[in-house]
């Protein structure tokens, strides 16, 4: 089992040394934010409310952006999403639609689930790997190689999202394309 804690903030150095002690060479890596232009996360088309599955997607696209090119056409990624809370805005939005016996919007319903954002990058990026989503960034990694080793997938790109849930908290992701070592 590869360890990280599960909500720290995951820096690149960490990220890559916890892929390689899970059997998996890094082939690109982002992260946000990764510069002072980094204020806010760009609004991603179909997502209201939270800045969750946007921040998700943005970091994805810079570290697909940066991989190398794929070998064949037929490359299979995996897409694995860690999250330690989740969405936690659409979520406090959805309860406390409930607690008011308010209607629940659909985008709201859809976007609650953490991996809704998975379809869209998936088709974005023409990926055609199996999709998951786990509770931590080392289970993220764990599910990456176990993938890749049963030839499930080509390659993974994993994908670490979490919300600050402090007024002092930011919001941070980071995001890894990985292949096997082996």
């Amino acid at each position: 089992m590869t360890h990280l804690a599960p909500a720290t903030v995951i820096d690149l150095p960490a990220l890559h040394t916890a892929a390689a002690a899970a059997g998996l060479t890094v082939l690109a890596s982002a992260c946000w934010p990764e510069t002072d232009t980094d204020a806010e996360v760009k609004p991603l088309a179909g997502f209201i409310e939270s800045t969750f599955s946007p921040l998700l997607a943005q970091t994805a696209d810079r570290v697909l952006s940066r991989r190398p090119e794929p070998a064949a056409p037929d490359r299979v990624t995996a897409i694995v999403i860690a999250t330690a809370f989740g969405d936690v805005t659409s979520a406090t939005h959805v309860a406390r639609a409930v607690d008011l016996g308010q209607r629940v919007g659909p985008l709201l319903f859809f976007q609650s689930v953490p991996n809704a954002v998975a379809g869209y990058l998936a088709a974005r990026w023409r990926l055609t790997g199996p999709i998951a989503c786990v509770g931590g960034l080392g289970a993220g990694l764990d599910i990456a190689a176990a993938l890749i080793e049963d030839a499930d997938a080509d390659e993974a790109l994993v994908v670490w999202v979490d919300l600050g849930v402090t007024e002092d908290d930011r919001d941070r992701a980071a995001a890894i394309v990985v292949t096997s070592t082996r």
